[in-house]
Formats: C-alpha cells, structure tokens, sequence
C-alpha cells in the first residue's frame, strides 16, 4: 500500500519505521524540508518528499503535527492522494503546547476541527499511544497482551482500512463511533493512553465525559 506521512516527530517517525518494515510503500515529510529527514529515510527505505508531494497517490494519508500546525498546511496537500484515499488523524489538542483552539474549546471534537481545517473526512487513530509503544508492544493476532486500540471515524470502510492497518502492526482495533463521537478518546479520558485488550477498550470508551477537564483547557 503507498502510505503518505505528514510529520516526522515521535508518532509520525515510528509510524514510517513500522509501515516501511512492513513492506508499505512511504512517503514521509515534514516542515523543515526532505533534507532533514535524510538519516529516517535511509534507515527505513522510506522516500522523504517536500509536504506538497506526501499525498500523491497514497491510499492512505496520516497527519501527525501538532494540532495548532494543521492550518499552516500547504492548501491542497491532500488533493494529490489517490481516489478514496484514508486520511488518518494521530493528533491530540493540548492548549499549553497549540494555544487557544476556540472550537475545540467550545466543544468540537478534535478531529472534527482537523477535518474542518483539511476539508477531507478522517479517521482518528494513534493518538493514545506512547510513540515507543508502536515499535515494542506490538504482538501477533491472539495473543493474550495484545494491546487494542481505538478507531474513530464516519466512514465504516475507512475505519476497516486503518484497522487493518493496526492489525499488522500488532494491535487490535476498536470501532470507537462516529467522529464527533471521538471525544471518548481525547486526552483526559479513561482510554487515553490505557494499556488494555479490546474489550478493556469498549468498557473504557463507555466510562468516558464528554466534560473537558480543566487540565486539558486552555
């Protein structure tokens, strides 16, 4: 599958390392320019292309830059992925780090403001996992610790795409619902960041407030 990777910090960079190994074809950038991402590219046989070229033609897109960065993207970046193509979001909205997100803050789930700035529907995934935990906790279908994962998004077949993603990279994913639905996996929720199987994920979910904590508002 060819995989295109908007951003190269922790989660963006471990994503390329996994989806690589596994025989994906990646296309991986970042803000500073192709350059910079030289040492990734050559040890993971990923291609690094100026944020303009990260869509082309890829079947599935992940934007993995922090919340306040998604309207600095070049417009049109998505315009160039394939027909259908799955836009993935990994990201999480932390008001000490992006500032202050009116919408989100007056109560537009995170990702519903990420597809409102990119004008694609997209898929939240990736965003309550340690970085580190997507090179060393994945394990094989069935095995007892297999770690699950949540997935959220409007398009049932675009869920199943990442899903199936997830399951090579050895974790189970969890239909989390509909996107507005996605505050079940925001930060401060039970889910966030939970080590658990698929139905520790569903119990999860289900405990979660749809109330922000004042830790995660600005």
């Amino acid at each position: 599958m060819k995989i295109g990777i908007i951003g190269a910090g922790n989660i963006g960079g471990n994503l390329t390392r996994r989806l690589a190994a596994l025989g994906h074809d990646v296309s991986v950038a970042n803000s500073r320019g192709p350059g910079t991402l030289a040492e990734l590219a050559a040890e993971t046989g990923a291609t690094a292309v100026p944020v303009e070229q990260a869509a082309r033609d890829a079947e599935v897109v992940v934007v993995a830059v922090p919340q306040r960065s998604v309207p600095d993207l070049p417009a049109g970046v998505l315009d160039g992925a394939a027909p259908g193509a799955v836009v993935v979001d990994t990201g999480n909205y932390y008001p000490q780090r992006d500032g202050r997100i009116a919408p989100i803050e007056d109560g537009t789930t995170e990702s519903r403001w990420v597809a409102d700035q990119l004008g694609r529907p997209v898929v939240k995934a990736f965003n309550g996992i340690y970085a580190q935990h997507l090179l060393d906790a994945g394990r094989p279908a069935g095995a007892p610790d297999r770690r699950a994962l949540p997935v959220a998004g409007d398009d049932a077949a675009a869920k199943q795409v990442v899903i199936d993603l997830l399951d090579e990279l050895g974790f189970d994913g969890v239909d989390a619902g509909d996107l507005d639905g996605s505050w079940r996996q925001q930060p401060g929720t039970p889910v966030y960041g939970a080590t658990a199987d698929a139905d520790g994920v569903r119990r999860l979910l289900a405990q979660a407030s749809p109330e922000r904590t004042a830790e995660w508002r600005a």
